[in-house]
């Protein structure tokens, strides 16, 4: 397969709702939460990535920990350019030669939104921009083989969006993107105590609890201790909760990842659906990492479930390696800095 001329700092980013990862030839160069702290008088950054997360909830009063980045999208243009100016700048040594980004976005993204992650990338330093739908980034990063006349189902479930594929000939002949993924988890969590216990947590303690003992399909009983505060006395307590009722907290959030994944099957042609009922359907994002989500998609697809290798890094390894595929990477539409 011929290659592309590739510049040692020419990325891949996948640019998340809760983490941004940058990648080059394959390999994970940056991994941090995609946070910024301001000043909220003067707007000054005070701190990106991991160091802005541990701020989050525990700031004074003239601090914010923000998110610029909600359900996939830029939702601040201005933070979101500084936070990628940053990253970029983390991991591209200045040179004579801005970077080719690569940047993964989703399928449901409007061309407003396609646009703002464009300018962003610009203005943080590209040279060239192309954008890929996550779902056909996450597959490649997965290693399904795209450009074959074979259909794939790819699942990738994010933190503010899951994404849904179906691939072939080295295109997405049927998918869709829901705005519910793992932080409506973590939310519906926050809401399932607050309403059964009126006590309430953050949304960092969500994710935790999410993470430790969530499951999607409970086979084992676990326990973790939460600490909240009371909604009726105001003051701190503790509580045990048990894997039974975080799985009752999240089911609404699986249950559309589930019918989303039902009615793209539903809209698949039989010859590529009969693929897919050979191949199987893959996991990917962070979401993939939920204990048995594959048994609960298994159970209700009733199709084989596989969770990719690093199914975290599937997006960003997805976004770096189009970079070596000139077949794919013409398909893209690609924006330079001359012709702005």
């Amino acid at each position: 397969m011929p290659h592309l001329m590739i510049f040692g700092k020419d990325i891949g980013i996948d640019l998340g709702t809760a983490n941004t990862l940058v990648c080059r030839k394959g390999e994970v160069i940056l991994n941090e939460p995609s946070v910024v702290a301001i000043r909220k008088d003067t707007k000054e950054i005070l701190a990106v990535g991991s160091e802005a997360k541990a701020m989050i909830g525990r700031t004074p009063g003239d601090i914010i920990a923000v998110q610029p980045l909600q359900d996939g999208v830029i939702a601040d243009y201005e933070v979101t350019e500084k936070m990628l100016n940053y990253f970029i700048r983390k991991c591209v040594k200045p040179s004579l030669f801005n970077p080719r980004l690569v940047v993964g976005i989703p399928r449901g993204a409007t061309s407003v939104e396609r646009r703002a992650v464009e300018e962003a990338a610009f203005k943080a330093g590209a040279r060239e921009v192309y954008l890929i739908e996550e779902p056909m980034a996450a597959a490649i990063g997965a290693g399904i083989p795209i450009e074959e006349p074979t259909g794939h189902m790819v699942v990738d479930i994010g933190g503010g969006t899951t994404e849904i594929a179906v691939t072939s000939l080295g295109g997405i002949v049927a998918g869709r993107s829901i705005r519910i993924a793992g932080n409506a988890m973590d939310k519906a969590i926050i809401m399932y105590l607050r309403r059964t216990y009126s006590i309430v947590i953050g949304e960092r303690s969500a994710e935790e609890i999410k993470i430790k003992i969530g499951s999607a399909f409970p086979e084992k009983e676990e326990e973790i201790e939460v600490r909240g505060r009371n909604l009726v006395t105001g003051l701190p307590v503790n509580l045990m909760v048990h894997t039974r009722e975080i799985n009752e907290a999240i089911t609404e959030p699986l249950s559309e990842i589930v019918r989303a994944v039902r009615s793209t099957l539903e809209e698949t042609k039989p010859e590529v659906a009969s693929d897919i009922y050979e191949n199987g359907v893959i996991l990917t994002g962070g979401g993939a990492l939920i204990k048995n989500i594959d048994k609960l998609l298994k159970h209700e697809t009733n199709l084989p479930v596989f969770i990719a290798e690093e199914p975290l890094f599937s997006v960003a390894k997805g976004t770096a390696l189009v970079l070596e595929h000139p077949e794919i990477l013409k398909n893209l539409k690609s924006r330079k800095l001359k012709s702005r």
